[in-house]
């Protein structure tokens, strides 16, 4: 059924049409309105039978996540930013236990200083952590990408985050298509854990493990992982066959076809590339991009293949791995071992930095006349960070750096309390 809907209207229906039977969030933006909506088809009954549990934390949320997904139900939580910080060490545990949780991340910067506009450091942060990642490049893929996650996560018994870009996605009203119930019934079978606790068999979940087996515990988890590059493209495969539309997968090419230079990105941001593309091509030049929708795990081949016959690729990401660069490009290169392509880094978006058509025409034209350096770092505003260093030089006493670039450009600090 078509609905124009806010995209975390859309998610939260699709999260309801899986039937979990546990949810427990708290709330942050940009995630509060998909828990606020799915605790109203709770309260009224819409969605049930249904828990929906307050908590009063982030790592309360996760916890109880671990103790309903341990216990046999199927399980929902949502966070974003410095929400996902706090709730880590429960993250990396549901992970270690191998239970399926899924769970939206909104993206969001994170402090300090405060921010709460789109980046990708949070889920970049937790990339390691053993869940599956998988980036919604628009609101429907959101909304596809959670049913499939929900299949994924409970095949594999592996928790599995979906990504989706904090207000540009979660805030845009837009033309989604929510599928019936009859159809999310046909794919997402009922739950059936692989582990459960029950009193009638008693077992303990999460003992300790020294060094004698945990080589082989984390190299296990690892093995679920690499099995998941072989799965997520076939759920998307039967997710066609039952909803009629593509949706997921591992990568996504556009105007690859004789492209010499490749534009490679995670989550919405393709859209803004994909136009700046079509612009590109409409003078003749052979550029293609390249969207990543698993993250984790990183579909090395499916990106070699991709790239195989270019000259040269860029990616543009909205992380930073602070003290070397890129943070995906650094997975891309793994994946591009041995071919001689020229590659290069753009960091652009950071704390929700407009990413323009103007600014992407101009790095990409340097790019393909490779006159762009290795990392480079989107319309950054040079003379601001120059003033802070000659301060630093000049005083020992500069002061904070987010507020004295405030106060360069005549604006005053947000103060909390």
């Amino acid at each position: 059924m078509l609905k124009q809907i806010e995209g975390s209207h859309g998610v939260a229906e699709a999260v309801a049409l899986a039937r979990p039977e546990v949810i427990c969030a708290y709330p942050i933006s940009p995630q509060t309105h998909i828990v606020e909506a799915l605790g109203e088809m709770v309260k009224t009954g819409a969605l049930s039978p249904c828990e929906f549990i307050n908590v009063e934390s982030e790592f309360a949320a996760m916890s109880v996540a671990i103790g309903a997904s341990a216990a046999g139900a199927r399980t929902y939580t949502a966070t974003a930013s410095q929400g996902l910080l706090f709730m880590v060490e429960a993250v990396y545990n549901a992970a270690g236990l191998g239970l399926p949780i899924v769970m939206t991340v909104a993206n969001r910067a994170i402090g300090a200083p405060i921010n709460i506009w789109n980046d990708h450091t949070d889920a970049m942060s937790q990339r390691d952590c053993g869940w599956i990642q998988l980036f919604a490049e628009t609101n429907q893929e959101a909304l596809d990408l959670h049913i499939q996650a929900f299949r994924l996560a409970e095949e594999l018994s592996l928790p599995v985050m979906v990504c989706m870009d904090g207000f540009i996605l979660t805030h845009a009203y837009e033309r989604m298509d929510v599928p019936e119930q009859a159809l999310v019934d046909a794919y997402l079978p009922p739950y059936e854990p692989r582990q459960v606790l029950d009193p009638r068999e008693p077992v303990s979940i999460g003992a300790m493990v020294g060094p004698e087996a945990f080589t082989e515990v984390r190299y296990l988890a690892h093995a679920k992982q690499m099995s998941a590059i072989e799965r997520i493209p076939q759920l998307a495969q039967e997710f066609r066959a039952v909803f009629g539309r593509d949706s997921g997968g591992l990568v996504r090419g556009y105007r690859l076809e004789d492209a010499e230079t490749v534009v490679v990105a995670l989550g919405s941001v393709l859209g803004t590339i994909k136009d700046t593309v079509d612009e590109l091509r409409d003078r003749g030049v052979k550029i293609g991009v390249l969207g990543i929708t698993s993250f984790r795990p990183f579909p090395l081949a499916a990106v070699r293949a991709a790239l195989a016959g270019a000259k040269r690729f860029v990616v543009l990401e909205k992380s930073l791995a602070v003290g070397i660069g890129g943070i995906v490009a650094t997975n891309v290169r793994l994946a591009l071992d041995g071919l001689a392509l020229k590659g290069y880094t753009i960091v652009a978006g950071l704390g929700g930095r407009a990413i323009t058509r103007a600014s992407l025409h101009r790095v990409f034209g340097e790019a393909i006349a490779d006159r762009l350096e290795a990392v480079h770092f989107l319309d950054l505003q040079r003379e601001r960070v120059a003033r802070v260093l000659e301060r630093e030089e000049a005083v020992r006493r500069s002061g904070p750096i987010a507020e004295g670039i405030l106060k360069d450009l005549g604006t005053v600090a947000s103060r909390i309390g």
